[in-house]
């Protein structure tokens, strides 16, 4: 029987990040690790367990592929970190090896669960899972835009001076270079962004332009002076974690797979998606500008002319 437990492969920052905040926020009562680095996968356990008298009741342990067979969700953050000045694109060709021998020893464990990919680039292991698996695309998601938006609701927040959670605002595309903002739906407690300016004449077009830019480059702001990020996207994959396993029908700008939503198909890329049980159970199709839609389809176009030139 499956019992909200969770298989995490790879224990390195991002890894051991979201098994920290999972196990903070009571996400998951079983977590299973596996790592090349198992003395690091040994020491972690040790010191997670030393934490749960403070949080709450869950067996966390070494765990190897064979563990996968009956978890409702393999998290997977393995793979080679991007460098500083180097774009999550670039890591294509040397993660994909890695992909392929990972996805077919879960496979082969008999799992029948809920992919969460959060290795980069995103969108393009993603959908190497979704090849290696043959699993449905509703259950191969990847952690996509969702830490994107975070980021972008964290400075417009800081910018229009209201608690971050109070925005709603949107970064769709590839986790990467070419995501966009969808600033048509960019909203406060209900009032569109254009609206807020009118009373708010400091909020200029510069300002909000600015918000984004600092949205796009956090993860190489962040690089250049700590070396990785980690919070941030641990807290993110927790936060999908648990909305599949408690049902919770929550939307995230995960990267899901199109097949006609805005007019594109055969591609993974952070979109709209309502996150539960069955993993990915719909793609919502926000009403995007003409401008947007441009943006969209260019994103699209960049990831799919990696896809062609890499060894899928």
């Amino acid at each position: 029987m499956k019992d909200s437990k969770i298989i995490l492969i790879g224990d390195g920052a991002v890894g051991s990040s979201f098994a920290y905040s999972s196990s903070l926020l009571g996400v998951g009562r079983e977590l299973g690790i596996i790592d090349i680095n198992e003395q690091r996968v040994e020491g972690d356990v040790l010191d997670l367990t030393d934490a749960l008298s403070f949080t709450y009741p869950k067996k966390v342990y070494k765990a190897d592929y064979s563990d996968c067979s009956d978890a409702e969700v393999v998290v997977i953050t393995a793979g080679i970190p991007q460098k500083p000045g180097e774009t999550r694109l670039q890591l294509v060709d040397k993660n994909l090896a890695i992909f392929k021998d990972m996805i077919g020893k879960v496979v082969d464990s008999g799992f029948d669960g809920i992919f969460l990919i959060a290795s980069n680039p995103v969108d393009i292991t993603t959908y190497a899972t979704l090849k290696f698996s043959g699993f449905p695309a509703h259950k191969v998601i990847g952690s996509g835009t969702t830490l994107d938006t975070s980021r972008f609701k964290k400075r417009l927040g800081e910018l229009l001076g209201v608690d971050y959670r109070s925005v709603n605002a949107y970064i769709m595309g590839e986790h990467g270079d070419t995501e966009f903002p969808v600033w048509s739906n960019a909203n406060v407690g209900g009032l569109n962004i254009e609206e807020w300016r009118k009373t708010h004449p400091e909020v200029t077009e510069e300002a909000l332009d600015k918000a984004f830019d600092q949205t796009v480059n956090a993860a190489y702001e962040i690089i250049d002076r700590k070396g990785a990020t980690f919070y941030g996207i641990g807290t993110a994959l927790t936060a999908i974690v648990r909305a599949i396993l408690n049902d919770e029908d929550a939307v995230f700008l995960t990267s899901s797979y199109l097949d006609g939503q805005f007019g594109q198909e055969d591609i993974y890329v952070g979109v709209p998606t309502v996150i539960g049980k069955t993993g990915a159970k719909h793609i919502i199709e926000v009403p995007l500008s003409d401008e947007e839609k441009e943006k969209l389809d260019h994103s699209v176009k960049t990831l799919k002319e990696i896809i062609s030139n890499s060894q899928l």
